[in-house]
């Protein structure tokens, strides 16, 4: 496996650490209806909620890069140092949304987005 593609797999799982982290101490936490309790939630929880939001939604994007450019051939160190890039950068995003630290969060989240575009101009 790759570098590349073990990000894939890791940034596949990402979102479900933020999930993890808007439910934590599960106050009053109501499996019959998480979504309509993580709505409800404030402060932390919903910025974790949102932050798993958008870490699904940059999914394909990043998904589509890192393929297209192993199949374009694309020198795989390159790949690989784009696709860490890129995780870090994602990594950071949730630590600063759950933060709250606005400004960092959205020079990271261009961080993450420059990687991703880089990756096609690899091809």
């Amino acid at each position: 496996m790759t570098i590349a593609c073990a990000c894939i797999l890791f940034m596949g799982l990402l979102p479900y650490v933020a999930a993890g982290i808007a439910k934590k101490g599960f106050d009053h936490y109501d499996n019959r209806m998480p979504r309509e309790w993580l709505a409800k939630q404030t402060g932390f929880r919903a910025r974790a909620n949102a932050a798993q939001a958008n870490l699904f939604e940059s999914l394909p994007l990043f998904f589509a890069a890192v393929i297209i450019a192993s199949i374009a051939n694309t020198p795989q160190d390159r790949i690989d140092l784009l696709a860490i890039g890129f995780a870090v950068a994602r990594v950071a995003y949730l630590i600063c949304y759950v933060a709250n630290w606005a400004t960092a969060r959205s020079i990271v989240w261009l961080f993450g987005l420059i990687c991703v575009i880089t990756l096609f101009f690899q091809i």
